[in-house]
């Protein structure tokens, strides 16, 4: 008897049954993952506010000069940052640079083990692709209701639903760069000796680090465009302002909230990329 036109898949009633199913049975194990993940989001927030804002100002330019050698990009922060000061974001901003780190640390650190396993077996790179189609293309508000009901209201539901959103962009361009290594550098390892881990920790990740970092820098970029949208789901940060200004039509308020994202945006942006080759002298 063939299936009616008319008749609906039951989906949507058997992910609303296992997210149910999760719910009855792991319900201890979620609140323990919610409450240790938001102690340590806490924790790192109250750390970063313990400083006196002008002295956290002059460590991150510090950070900035030491890591790129820009005196331009260096000023830039510390104008940047006094002005998101003085516009009264700091705090917020620290939350939402607390929350953008812990998304891009988690993302890196299942991220970039899976798209080098990805790039040794084709086959789970095939299994595994169209579930990285699917994370990037559903949108972010379908995939909050489920971890929303899971995990509560809070920064946790807003972190998770980012590392979903941002974990591709290491997976993809970690398996390209593992997979972009020439032969002839791996056979010349294989010609000494080198075994498989040190093939891959001597010849194939030092080769591909410019194409990790670089999904390392889209994984930030990703994770800060979730800014307004964890704040939905009771995230603390930039995101907060900018719904309650949508809430009230508050044009200054949305403008200035989102003029200090854009520039957290910048920052991490120019300070997380790996500083340019320097060209040598003519003659030399």
């Amino acid at each position: 008897m063939g299936l009616s036109l008319e008749q609906k898949l039951p989906l949507g009633q058997a992910v609303t049954d296992g997210v149910d199913w999760l719910t009855r049975h792991g319900a201890s194990y979620f609140d323990t993952i919610a409450s240790v993940l938001e102690w340590l989001i806490n924790g790192v927030t109250s750390g970063l506010l313990w400083f006196h804002p002008l002295a956290l100002i002059g460590l991150f330019a510090l950070l900035t000069q030491w890591l790129q050698r820009r005196w331009g990009l260096t000023l830039f922060c510390i104008a940047a940052l006094l002005l998101i000061l003085n516009l009264g974001y700091w705090q917020e901003t620290l939350e939402t640079l607390a929350l953008v780190l812990f998304a891009t640390v988690l993302c890196v650190a299942v991220g970039v083990p899976l798209g080098v396993l990805a790039a040794h077996r084709p086959g789970f790179y095939a299994v595994l692709r169209p579930v990285l189609d699917l994370m990037q293309t559903v949108p972010t508000f379908v995939y909050l209701i489920p971890t929303l009901t899971l995990f509560g209201l809070g920064a946790v539901p807003g972190l998770i639903s980012t590392v979903v959103f941002a974990i591709a962009a290491p997976i993809r361009l970690t398996c390209l760069g593992i997979r972009g290594v020439p032969h002839e550098l791996l056979d010349a390892g294989r010609a000494f000796g080198c075994s498989r881990r040190q093939l891959l920790t001597r010849i194939e990740l030092p080769h591909a680090m410019p194409s990790i970092a670089a999904g390392v820098t889209q994984c930030i970029m990703l994770s800060l465009s979730m800014v307004v949208i964890a704040a939905l789901v009771g995230a603390d940060g930039l995101g907060r302002p900018v719904v309650n200004a949508l809430n009230t039509a508050d044009i200054g308020l949305g403008f200035e909230a989102g003029l200090a994202i854009v520039l957290l945006a910048i920052l991490l942006d120019r300070v997380c990329k790996p500083p340019a080759p320097r060209q040598k002298e003519a003659g030399t």
